[in-house]
């Protein structure tokens, strides 16, 4: 028999969710909030293509599906949105949801200037509303155990951080050449830029300095595109972080951070699936992840329980969510590490370090 999941506030109405954008991460967030997020129910879906929505209305059970987000977002039946678009779409979204009352969470990055992301959190300001972004990764446990430690001052004060993400691949990666502008900085290495503002908190990035290049896929290097990157930065407290991401792991996803400080080293993430490994005449060998939702399963999942938690308290008067550390990723944590992507984009092009400040635009 299974478990049958209740609202963990008995009486209280579920939080009405509608995903705007029915692609590869909405489409997941969505099975997330129909099937595994307590107190939250899939109330509508957007998408311009109305034929993948309503496929995906009809495994998840949404009652409403539409080509348009205006109309998830007039729907006074709808509490909340999960912004699931292309990046280009995001600020606008925001901004757009927030001055029609509905509490928001938005995928990476928030949006592609600090100008209109500013003005998206001005509207979430303005309206009263719960804005989150989707850093999933600091809902990952052995992350949470990282930070847990961190908050408890274990490691001291941070001298040396790093984190990094590498994609799996197979050598070559395929659609390259549809790749926007800049992903490597705006849609991959945001991930680390957070997770190391969050581990060193109460810190502020100073200056990066990025080198990356097409190691992959070589023959794109003239167009543009770009496929691994270190980046180097610098924090007001002293410590000097490494970024670093590449978009063909033949091994599998890989996302591994570390905080060494004054009194040690606190660390996140594994390259293998699980512990388990195997000892054989061929040698020493372990399971990896392939997918993101496969590595990040849980995390995805909490940070929408988060999410719907802190929603339903700002709707019926009610305590938003607590922990013993710092954990919902909100609008300044968006703006900081769009801010370290854009500054990394100017580095590149500059060839120099670049201050990380408050300019807008890619």
């Amino acid at each position: 028999m299974a478990y049958i999941t209740q609202d963990p506030t008995p009486g209280s109405a579920p939080v009405r969710i509608g995903l705007i954008g029915s692609g590869w991460m909405g489409a997941f967030h969505a099975d997330s909030i129909a099937r595994r997020v307590p107190g939250a129910s899939l109330a509508a879906i957007a998408d311009p293509n109305v034929e993948s929505a309503q496929t995906l209305a009809g495994k998840l059970g949404a009652a409403k599906v539409t080509a348009s987000a205006e109309d998830i977002l007039a729907d006074p039946d709808i509490d909340a949105v999960i912004i699931a678009s292309p990046a280009r779409f995001h600020a606008s979204l925001i901004a757009q949801a927030a001055a029609a009352g509905k509490h928001v969470f938005c995928e990476k990055p928030a949006a592609q200037g600090l100008e209109e992301l500013g003005a998206a959190l001005t509207a979430v300001e303005q309206a009263g509303v719960h804005f989150q972004i989707g850093f999933n990764r600091r809902y990952a446990e052995d992350f949470q155990a990282a930070k847990r430690d961190l908050a408890a001052g274990v490691a001291g004060t941070p001298q040396l951080l790093r984190s990094l993400t590498r994609d799996p691949g197979t050598g070559s990666i395929p659609h390259a050449a549809r790749v926007p502008a800049w992903t490597i900085f705006l849609e991959t290495l945001i991930h680390d830029f957070d997770t190391l503002n969050w581990f060193n908190e109460g810190a502020e990035p100073v200056e990066v300095y990025a080198v990356a290049d097409a190691l992959v896929e070589p023959s794109l290097r003239e167009q543009g595109f770009l496929d691994t990157a270190v980046v180097t930065i610098r924090y007001s407290n002293g410590a000097i972080a490494v970024a670093e991401a590449n978009f063909s792991a033949l091994y599998g996803y890989d996302v591994r951070g570390e905080v060494f400080g004054s009194k040690g080293m606190v660390q996140a993430g594994r390259s293998t699936e699980t512990a388990a490994r195997r000892y054989t005449a061929e040698g020493l060998a372990a399971d990896t992840p392939r997918l993101n939702v496969e590595l990040f399963s849980q995390a995805y999942t909490d940070e929408l329980a988060d999410f719907a938690a802190a929603v339903r308290a700002k709707r019926d008067g009610g305590l938003p969510p607590s922990s013993a550390f710092t954990l919902t990723p909100v609008g300044a944590d968006a703006r900081r590490a769009l801010a370290m992507a854009l500054a990394c984009i100017e580095s590149v092009k500059s060839g120099a370090p670049v201050a990380v400040t408050e300019k807008a635009g890619v």
